[in-house]
Parts: structure tokens; sequence; C-alpha cells
């Protein structure tokens, strides 16, 4: 009942749930990031202004770098996969002898024997593409991935800086209208509410437990902003120590 469920719930997120692991991903590591330099800027006792514009340039630069890994690592994978493919193209054109007993050895494995062996590998060897198939899955246990690497890259810098933003949202709205309440405690709360938020997504792109999944996120993203925090308040007693 549960498994159905958890598959009814997929289906409802339609197309969309091919990218929610790069959304996810993303998304943790914008909010902490960010979150992270607010952090140690509120421990240096630094002005907002000057929150802004590191908040942001980590925002831009680190969103941009993460996505440019995300899709250069999807694409790294796609043309390793496609490389050893051809290599086995090749294979059972040059040594289809040696490749056939591979296959058979593949299926004797999964308990087959005798004449209904043969007739398997038959079958399979029959056809070109299926051959391959057999190979890269059963043999090199190589599985091509059907994700776009640009999708993956955009997927990626999208859940950055919209989730990354999040720990900004207050002090962008103080520099324009001044607020007189407590900006870093309000921020620390939203930006809880996105980490518990991701860590509820982390959830069904791992198949894990709902609970375990948000509190591990607020967990992380916590110790990240408490050691920027500390950190910064170092660096601002050390520095303003040695120049006075």
């Amino acid at each position: 009942m549960e498994e159905k469920l958890i598959h009814q719930e997929n289906s409802l997120l339609g197309n969309t749930q091919n990218y929610l692991r790069e959304f996810v991903y993303g998304g943790i590591d914008g909010a902490v990031t960010t979150f992270a330099v607010v952090a140690g800027a509120v421990g240096a006792n630094l002005e907002p202004a000057i929150i802004i514009i590191l908040g942001f340039a980590n925002l831009f630069a680190d969103g941009f770098s993460m996505s440019v890994g995300a899709y250069l690592s999807a694409k790294s994978e796609k043309e390793h996969y496609k490389k050893h493919r051809k290599i086995e193209y090749w294979e059972i054109e040059t040594i289809p002898d040696v490749e056939r007993k591979e296959v058979e050895e593949i299926y004797r494995a999964k308990g087959f024997e005798g004449q209904l062996l043969q007739d398997v590998v038959d079958v399979i060897v029959s056809d070109k593409d299926r051959w391959v198939d057999e190979m890269m899955k059963n043999e090199l246990e190589m599985i091509p991935d059907s994700k776009s690497p640009l999708k993956i890259g955009l997927a990626t810098l999208i859940s950055f800086i919209l989730v990354g933003f999040i720990p900004l949202i207050l002090y962008v709205y103080d520099y324009f209208k001044e607020v007189n309440f407590d900006k870093f405690f309000w921020t620390s709360f939203f930006t809880g509410l996105a980490f518990a938020f991701v860590g509820w997504l982390k959830s069904f792109v791992n198949q894990t437990n709902t609970f375990k999944s948000i509190l591990e996120t607020l967990i992380l993203g916590f110790v990240a902003a408490l050691v920027a925090y500390y950190v910064g308040d170092f660096l601002e007693a050390l520095i303003l120590n040695k120049n006075s």
C-alpha cells in the first residue's frame, strides 16, 4: 500500500520528477552556501549592504559554477556510455564467438542451462542492437541516462538561485524599506522552512523517511551557518584587535 502511494505521488509530479534530484541538491547547496555567507557576515558585524553584495556574488557565482559542473558531469557520462557502446559493437563484429560465450556465462549465472540457455543466447545474438544492449547492461553494468545535460544544468541553476535567494530576501527588503525587527532571526526562520521543504523533496528523490530527510537537511544547513557565524565573529575580533 505504501509503495503504491509513493508511486501515485511521484506520478503527480509528471515529467518534472526526472530533474527533481538536480533541483533538490541545487536548492540544498544554494540555501546552505548563501545562508552561511549571511551568517558569517552577521557574525563579523558587516553592514547590510555588504551582506547583500557578498550574498549575491555567492549566489550567482556558485550557482553558475555548480550548474556548469552538473552539465559537464552529465555530458561526460553520456559520452562515456557512447564510447563503451561503440566498443561493444566492434567486439561483436570482430570477435563474435568470444562475445557469445560472455552472454552464455551471464545467463548461466542466472540459472539457465542446456537447450534453454542456447535458445536464449540465440535470440539475443540474432540482433546486434539487442546484443549490445545486453552487454552494456549485464556485462558493463551501464544504463543510459535519458536526461538532457542542458536541462540538468538549468534545473541546478534555477533551484540554486531560487532557494539560495531566501536568506537574502529580508536584507534586500530592508535596503529599500528599513525594518525594525531582527533580520537575522527571521532570515534563519525562513531559511529553516526552505531547508525543511527541500528536505521533504529529498525524501521523494531518495525514497527515504520524510522526517529523517528534513532533519538531516536542517542540521546540515544550520551547522554550516553556525560555523560561518563564529568564523566571521572570530575574524572580526582578530582584525579589529590587530588594527587597534
